[in-house]
């Protein structure tokens, strides 16, 4: 079947679409239909159903007799570690930890946050949760601890699973302290702590509050799988939200796994028993979806990997992972690959490895540049995919579905939306655009399973950020274009469309002309009040290791190619050299941040950011053109 095949029929009769997909999960009992809808654009999937996440992810997979499968690999260069645990043992593990929360008190409906490292416990931690109903809230490792007690407060979990650190490239982050703060600073208390112990450093335990993650289990009932309803919060995941207080994405059980099920043939195109790697953390979207869930549902085997693309130890590990466990899809962000280009552009160290297991790499997170597509394309001999989705989704929304059909790579595309997503591009009077005009993007409802249904315990400000705007559609926050074919062009996020002189123009579109030029390894560019144009936009480069030109002669050229590539309506003129650029823990450039600095408005430090010192440094590059005044 093709991909137009594929789509059309889901758009024929969405909910018979969607029961198909759903014939691939183990129900104990089965929905009776597949679209709930409950009034006032709010939807459910399969809420009638019973189903466990745990059972799909693991014990299916033993019971069908492939339990020596291997289920996970964990690969820490940072430790010099390797390992692998086999679906049985996956089983057992989780078990035995869902045993000991169950003996704590821990049952269907309770919250768990997951403060974790890139480690298999941390996957354990959220299959024993799964197991027993309970719903997990992950909290990137190593998050500040007023960042943490916020969570702590909005989701009131009974009990809390963490490591006693975490290991970073040269230094150990010391989880344990920004726990014990963190329940200091929160209001509410959790009943009690599971401290997973590793050896780069023992954490000091509370007496009668702390738990070893062994001793806890010790003697211990291990516990069945309980079944839950279709609608039952698998998890809470919280996305930084504009005012500061985090959002709370809820996903439902049932809906969660039929999606994720469905995008690993025929998005990610492997099948069960083929190796999938993610090169992300369990802190972020990505880590649920593609680290621990889609792959565990689907039968596949999972790499966790503790590292860095570059310095751990070298712009070539990527490539060693590939080569050494036989990965098939390999997904990571831009930004990763930006790093290994800006360290090797030659791809000295692609020659290195043999990665012939490898069929496609899938890129998301933030915009894939043309620039790095191709150098990707270039080294790697293989399709490289953007795609395109959000914490809220869940799951590709907008991409190339290469287990269907490999569809012709339009550069600065993610493709076409996968069923489920009606896409459109309207301004902001909600009237629909012709191709080719920049706009805000927004999908039908409703929206496919697997996506949020609400915020947690914030109905009203799940309606008023997504579904207002534009009624009855998802409001995505991102602006863009749909080209004749359909293909979708995601340029900027809302915010970052700026006004120049009445001209509506895309940061993003000028990032992609600064990526071209050959000495530029990545860049950004924000839009900084102007008293005469309204906005002007300001370009930030960041140069490939060994470039030893003149930076004044690098920032003309670049003037030069927008006014080129985009005309003298960009009003582009100034562009600063910089080391790096300020970024979120997940590589997201924080643009918003970088506006505030430029326009010398009030600002409050990002709890995502990966090197509070960069903002120093931003502020000196703006100064020396005239901006951030002293």
């Amino acid at each position: 079947m093709s991909y137009q095949d594929v789509y059309n029929g889901w758009k024929k009769d969405p909910e018979a679409f969607w029961m198909q997909a759903a014939d691939a999960i183990d129900w104990d009992t089965p929905p009776s239909q597949a679209l709930f809808d409950k009034g006032d654009h709010m939807y459910e999937w399969f809420s009638d159903a019973k189903v466990n996440t745990c059972w799909n992810a693991v014990d299916r997979h033993v019971e069908a007799g492939r339990g020596e499968q291997t289920a996970i690999i964990h690969d820490s260069p940072i430790t010099h570690s390797k390992r692998e645990i086999s679906y049985v043992e996956l089983r057992n593990r989780v078990a035995s930890l869902a045993g000991a929360l169950r003996a704590k008190g821990v049952e269907k409906g309770d919250r768990v946050i997951i403060y974790m490292p890139m480690i298999p416990e941390a996957l354990e931690a959220m299959l024993a949760c799964a197991r027993l109903g309970a719903i997990h809230s992950v909290v990137f490792g190593g998050f500040a601890s007023n960042e943490l007690a916020v969570r702590i407060d909005d989701a009131k979990p009974k009990a809390i699973i963490a490591a006693s650190c975490g290991l970073e490239p040269g230094r150990v982050v010391h989880y344990k302290p920004l726990l014990d703060g963190a329940i200091d600073l929160a209001t509410h208390k959790p009943d009690f702590c599971v401290i997973f112990q590793r050896e780069q450093e023992v954490a000091q335990l509370i007496e009668g509050r702390d738990f070893n993650w062994h001793g806890f289990q010790y003697g211990v009932e291990p516990a069945e799988c309980v079944p839950v309803e279709g609608n039952h919060p698998a998890y809470i995941l919280y996305t930084s939200g504009t005012t500061g207080q985090p959002k709370g994405v809820v996903r439902h059980t049932a809906g969660h796994l039929v999606a994720l099920n469905w995008t690993m043939k025929n998005v990610f195109n492997v099948d069960p028993g083929d190796v999938f790697w993610a090169a992300s953390d369990v802190g972020w979207v990505v880590g649920h979806s593609y680290i621990t869930y889609a792959p565990l549902i689907h039968g596949n085997t999972t790499i966790v990997f503790e590292g860095k693309p570059v310095g751990t130890p070298d712009a070539g590990t990527f490539w060693r992972v590939i080569s050494e466990h036989k990965v098939k899809t390999f997904f990571t962000a831009p930004t990763a690959f930006r790093a290994v280009k800006r360290e090797d552009p030659q791809g000295e160290f692609v020659k290195k490895y043999d990665m012939s297991c490898m069929e496609q790499v899938f890129l998301a997170g933030e915009r894939a540049d043309p620039d790095t597509i191709i150098w990707a394309q270039e080294q790697l001999q293989k399709p490289i995919i953007d795609h395109w989705w959000q914490t809220e989704l869940g799951y590709p929304a907008i991409c190339n579905p290469v287990g269907i059909e490999l569809l012709p790579v339009k550069l600065g595309s993610p493709s076409l939306p996968m069923p489920g997503y009606d896409m459109k591009v309207l301004d902001e009077g909600g009237n629909e655009l012709p191709p080719g005009e920049l706009g805000a993007i927004v999908s039908k409802l409703p929206l496919p399973p697997g996506t949020l249904p609400t915020l947690w315990n914030a109905e009203d400000r799940f309606k008023k950020s997504y579904l207002t705007n534009f009624p009855g559609y998802y409001e995505t926050g991102d602006a863009g274009m749909i080209d004749e074919d359909g293909y979708v062009y995601i340029m900027a996020r809302t915010d970052d469309v700026i006004n120049v002189a009445g001209h509506r123009l895309s940061t993003g579109g000028m990032e992609e002309v600064l990526a071209g030029h050959p000495d530029v390894a990545e860049c950004a560019v924000i839009g900084v009040a102007d008293q005469l144009k309204g906005q002007m936009p300001v370009g930030f480069l960041c140069l490939n290791a060994g470039t030893d030109r003149d930076h004044g002669e690098v920032v003309q050229e670049v003037v030069k190619l927008v006014r080129e590539k985009i005309g003298p309506v960009a009003a582009f003129k100034l562009a600063v050299v910089v080391d790096r650029l300020p970024k979120t823990r997940s590589g997201k450039i924080l643009r918003g941040t970088m506006v505030s600095i430029a326009d010398g408005t009030e600002w409050k430090m990002p709890a995502t950011i990966d090197d509070p010192v960069i903002l120093d440094e931003i502020t000196v590059a703006l100064q020396s053109i005239g901006y951030a005044k002293s």
